[in-house]
């Protein structure tokens, strides 16, 4: 089955459902995930984005056996699909019930959050395979990881379990199998809780200045839009008044 979306109000979630082939991607799945990430950029209402997959592993990258000759023009849209992830207008979170491998790491780090199962493990074997990794993949492995990290990993192609995932920081957060499903939405609620202007204007710039790309007057755009906004009305008044805030991301 193809990668399916859901949304129901703020919160949209892509889920990978080929358990069979250990949720590989092919040239076909990159096309919908893209569009799904399209149709949740267009609903302003979307706060949140998970995605997570079905079966014992989480993604085991792009399928290469699944581009012919009509799609070989096509075999770099996997970085596009986790570049257009990693810019995607809201807050991200992948929920990693099992192992990670190839380019499926580099869909994990492109995102905001990184919840984790202790079953869980991560390879990128693209040495092995005498495949050199793209630009934003380095930068994401170097931002997140750090450089030595980066070097570890992408040029030794050494396999690490779950508690070394959330030592080197690949996880955000490490939980019992039966507890990511409850992770993910105690962190949904709390983002719930703040100001949608403030969240999705500080993710964006965070990744640009993690990239170097940091565009200092869509920052300061940004920073006037909620300065302006009737959310830090709001969430002035909320304080004073000692109550939870009301926000409405305007």
């Amino acid at each position: 089955m193809r990668p399916s979306l859901s949304i129901q109000g703020k919160i949209a979630v892509i889920t990978l459902n080929s358990p069979e082939s250990a949720n590989r991607l092919t040239v076909d799945d990159l096309v919908v995930i893209q569009e799904h990430i399209s149709e949740v950029n267009q609903n302003p209402e979307v706060v949140v984005l998970i995605l997570k997959s079905t079966g014992k592993y989480f993604c085991s990258g792009f399928d290469i056996t699944s581009l012919d000759e009509s799609a070989k023009e096509k075999s770099l849209m996997f970085e596009d699909v986790v570049n257009a992830l990693e810019d995607c207008r809201p807050i991200t979170i992948a929920a990693v019930q099992g192992g990670v491998y190839g380019g499926a790491t580099d869909l994990v780090l492109a995102c905001d959050f990184r919840v984790g199962s202790q079953v869980a493990e991560m390879f990128m074997p693209a040495a092995k395979l005498g495949i050199h990794f793209y630009q934003r993949g380095l930068v994401r492995y170097v931002s997140r990881l750090g450089v030595d990290t980066a070097k570890r990993l992408l040029l030794t192609a050494e396999k690490i379990q779950a508690t070394e995932m959330k030592e080197i920081g690949f996880l955000t957060r490490l939980v019992k199998p039966e507890d990511l499903d409850s992770s993910v939405e105690e962190l949904v609620q709390k983002l719930m809780l703040m100001a949608p202007l403030a969240i999705l204007g500080m993710k964006k710039h965070i990744n640009t200045i993690a990239s170097n790309t940091l565009n200092v007057d869509e920052l300061n755009q940004d920073i006037a839009t909620a300065q302006n906004s009737e959310d830090l009305q709001e969430g002035r008044t909320a304080w004073a008044e000692k109550r939870a805030p009301i926000f409405k991301g305007r």
